[in-house]
């Protein structure tokens, strides 16, 4: 047993920076992947005035031009490496874990995890996550659903973080919406991770091969049906930050709470309220994680 833990445990560091390094690369293909898809996403999710995603793309590039659809783009270029190196450094120090514990617990049998632990390792990466990720989406949603021209609020990024933290100070002004943002995150990345390692062990066993041994394409196709299954499993709360993070300050404001949030997007719009904007959002969920897993 103590050999098998040294095993899982000797090397950590190294692979934690080396899973680090990974996320990094996968998080830049993720922004170079989903520009013109994002702000479709959000616009429909906090606006009423499109009819679908043709129409909201069509009348974006009609009246604010094409560089429109790199509103809020500059701010998770930055960050995105660092959202997704948390992502699967936290991921895989979860996981490692979890492998130790099953270990000491069963010293005969595989430390393999079960998919309940998938997922809650899945669930901490994204809580992990959620302390970067919460502002850096709150700052490319104001960017992204600001007034075009001269009505515009903010100048770019660090005028944006500069405005929202003058309001209600950093965690009620930057931070807003991150309860439901580390819901939605916890939610989202538990089955993320789950469903790429439920594919990846599936076809391991099925062929009687190692995971290594899995070709590239097959890789991305898995982390790609991951991705679609991260958005099913969490848009909801996803539309519902959108929500509360494009929502106005003081007397502007709309939304008092998440609570209040969820609440009056039911009465006004029924379920479909929670699910505007999908078919653009798993459109680019394919090709985003499929990088994100293949890089």
């Amino acid at each position: 047993m103590a050999a098998a833990e040294a095993e899982l445990e000797g090397g950590g560091l190294a692979r934690t920076f080396k899973d680090l390094g990974s996320g990094a690369a996968g998080g830049v293909a993720q922004v170079l992947l989903v520009l013109i898809e994002d702000i479709v996403k959000v616009r429909l999710q906090t606006t009423t005035q499109y009819s679908g995603a043709y129409d909201c793309a069509s009348k974006i590039y009609k009246s604010e031009g094409p560089l429109a659809f790199y509103k809020g783009t500059l701010t998770p270029l930055l960050g995105i490496g660092a959202c997704v190196s948390v992502q699967f450094g936290a991921f895989h120090w979860a996981r490692r874990a979890f492998e130790t514990h099953n270990a000491s617990t069963s010293p005969l049998i595989s430390p393999t995890l079960s998919y309940g632990q998938y997922y809650a390792a899945g669930a901490f990466a994204g809580v992990a996550n959620s302390v970067i990720s919460g502002p850096i989406e709150h700052v490319r949603i104001r960017l992204q659903t600001q007034p075009h021209g001269a009505a515009r609020l903010y100048s770019g990024p660090l005028d944006c973080v500069r405005k929202l933290s003058a309001h209600e100070g950093v965690l009620r002004g930057l931070y807003r919406g991150e309860a439901v943002t580390i819901i939605r995150e916890a939610q989202a990345y538990g089955f993320w991770f789950l469903t790429f390692e439920y594919l990846m062990n599936a076809d391991a066993k099925r062929n009687s091969i190692k995971r290594e041994e899995i070709s590239t394409p097959k890789v991305a196709l898995y982390g790609g049906l991951a991705g679609e299954m991260l958005w099913i499993a969490s848009y909801p709360f996803d539309v519902v930050k959108s929500k509360m993070q494009s929502d106005g300050f003081g007397s502007g404001m709309k939304f008092k709470s998440m609570r209040d949030c969820f609440g009056q997007t039911w009465a006004q719009e029924g379920m479909r309220g929670f699910w505007k904007g999908i078919g653009p959002t798993l459109l680019r969920a394919m090709p985003v994680s499929a990088g994100t897993f293949a890089v």
